[in-house]
C-alpha cells in the first residue's frame, strides 16, 4: 500500500473508479508476501505489484471484469467475454503452479497466490495515506474468506442465530493512536479484530487469522487479513567509516531507517552517507541515552570503528537498550581485546556472548565493504527468522585466507 497510496487517493479525488488486488495469502514458493497491493484503475491503469510480473496480467483482467470495464477496452488487453469475476463484488483468487491458468501467465515458481480483488475500495484511503505520512503505525484488517462451515456453525448454532456473516472486502482500519475506521457488521467480531490487531501492531508483521461469525476464536468461518504498517525498522551504525556506508545503503534497500553516528565532524557528513537518513555528530554512549528506550526488538545497532574509545561506549550502551541485534566489526583478536575492556568497566561476559556478535556478520568470506554489508544484513536477518547460518563469532582462526 506504501507504494501506490498517492496514486489511488489522486484517482479517489479525481473521481476515477478502481480495484485494489492484494495478495492475502501464500503456500510454498511465491514471489511476494501477504499484504503485496496492486491497483487497477477503471482505464487499465496499474500501480503496484501482486507478483513480481508473472499473474499481473491475469489480475488486472480479474479487476477490470468486477468493475465492468467496456467490451472495447477487455478486448484490447485480448480478452473476449467475460471473466468469473462477479461485477462490484470482492472476491479471492488463487493461482498456484498446478493451476492451468496460472502456469500459462507464468507463476512456475511452485508456489500459490491467494489474491483478493477488491472493486469497492474502502472509504478510509485518506486516513491511510496520512497514516503513512506521518509514520503513525497502523494495521488494515480485511475479510479475505467468509464461508460457514456446518459443524463449526453447529457448535456455535445459539450464538450466531441471526448474525450476519461478513463480506470478502469489507476492512476495519486500527491505528496506534486511537484511530478506528471500518465494521465487519458485528459488534463482537469488531472488537476481537480490534483487540487483535492492536496486539498485532506491537508485531510488526502481517498475518492471517480465521474466526467464527462472532469472534470465536475456534471457528474457520471468517479470513481475515491483518496487514500491518509498522513504523520501519532502524539500524544504527557507530563509525563513520566505507563499511558504514555500504552497510547503509543495504540497509536501505531492505526497508531500514538507517542513522550513522560518530563524533568526529570531519568524517560523519551527509555528502559520505547520501543513503542514511541521519547522520549524527556525537559520542555513542549520549546518542544512546537519548534515542536508546526507541530501540526495539526488531532494530539493529552495528558498530563498526573497531576503536576502543567508540566500541566501548557504544556496546555498553546498546546492552542497555531492547535492540534485537547489536554486532561489532574486528577480527577475533581485536574482539578478544574488546572483550577484556568491557569486562573491566562491570559488564558480564554471559551478556556480552548473549547479546552481541563479535566478530560481526555470516562467514561468507566477504572482503569488500558491499559483501561486508550483504554478509553483516543476513546474519540480521537469520536471527530475525531464528535461522542457522555460519556466524563469524562461532567461528576459529583467521576470518580470511592468507593470498
Amino acid at each position: 500500500m506504501r507504494e501506490i497510496i498517492g496514486t489511488v487517493v489522486d484517482w479517489k479525488q479525481k473521481g476515477k473508479r478502481f480495484a485494489l488486488a492484494t495478495v492475502v495469502g501464500t503456500d510454498g514458493s511465491s514471489p511476494r508476501d501477504i499484504g503485496a497491493t496492486m491497483a487497477v484503475s477503471e482505464d487499465a491503469e496499474v500501480v503496484g505489484s501482486v507478483s513480481g510480473g508473472c499473474v499481473e496480467g491475469a489480475v488486472v483482467i480479474e479487476a477490470l471484469a468486477a468493475l465492468g470495464a467496456d467490451e472495447v477496452l477487455m478486448r484490447s488487453l485480448g480478452v473476449i467475454g467475460s471473466t468469473s469475476t462477479p461485477l462490484n463484488c470482492a472476491r479471492t483468487l488463487e493461482y498456484g503452479y498446478s493451476d492451468d491458468e496460472a502456469f500459462a501467465v507464468g507463476l512456475t515458481c511452485g508456489g500459490t497466490l491467494h489474491i483478493m480483488v477488491q472493486p469497492n475500495p474502502p472509504e478510509h484511503l485518506d486516513d491511510v495515506a496520512k497514516l503513512l505520512s506521518d509514520k503513525t503505525p497502523f494495521v488494515l484488517a480485511t475479510v479475505f474468506a467468509s464461508e460457514e462451515e456446518a459443524g463449526e456453525s453447529e457448535y456455535f448454532a445459539t450464538m450466531n442465530q441471526n448474525v450476519a456473516m461478513p463480506e470478502v472486502g469489507v476492512q476495519i482500519l486500527i491505528s496506534s493512536d486511537g484511530l478506528v475506521r471500518g465494521t465487519f457488521g458485528n459488534d463482537d467480531l469488531d472488537r476481537v479484530v480490534r483487540r487483535d490487531g492492536e496486539a498485532l501492531l506491537s508485531f510488526g508483521r502481517s498475518v492471517r487469522r480465521h474466526y467464527g461469525r462472532s469472534g470465536q476464536s475456534r471457528a474457520q468461518e471468517i479470513g481475515v487479513l491483518y496487514d500491518v504498517y509498522a513504523s520501519p525498522a532502524k539500524m544504527v551504525i557507530f563509525g563513520a567509516v566505507d563499511f558504514s556506508a555500504a552497510l547503509s545503503r543495504v540497509a536501505k534497500i531492505l526497508g531500514y531507517e538507517v542513522t550513522v553516528c560518530d563524533a568526529r565532524p570531519l568524517f560523519a557528513t551527509p555528502d559520505r552517507f547520501p543513503a542514511a537518513d541521519e547522520v549524527v555528530v556525537d559520542w555513542p554512549d549520549r546518542y544512546l541515552e537519548k534515542v536508546g528506550g526507541s530501540l526495539g526488538p526488531k532494530d539493529a545497532l552495528c558498530v563498526l570503528t573497531h576503536d576502543p574509545k567508540f566500541d566501548v561506549p557504544a556496546i555498553r550502551g546498546a546492552l542497555g537498550t531492547k535492540v534485537g541485534y547489536i554486532g561489532a566489526m574486528g577480527s577475533r583478536r581485536t574482539h578478544e581485546e574488546r572483550m577484556k575492556r568491557l569486562l573491566e568497566i562491570g559488564l558480564s561476559e554471559d551478556d556480552v556472548n548473549d547479546r552481541v556478535s563479535g566478530p560481526i556478520g555470516v562467514d561468507i568470506g566477504a572482503r569488500t565493504p558491499e559483501e561486508t554489508a550483504i554478509s553483516i544484513v543476513a546474519e540480521i536477518i537469520a536471527r530475525r527468522e531464528g535461522k542457522v547460518v555460519p556466524n563469524l563469532y562461532k567461528g576459529e582462526g583467521r576470518i580470511h585466507e592468507v593470498q
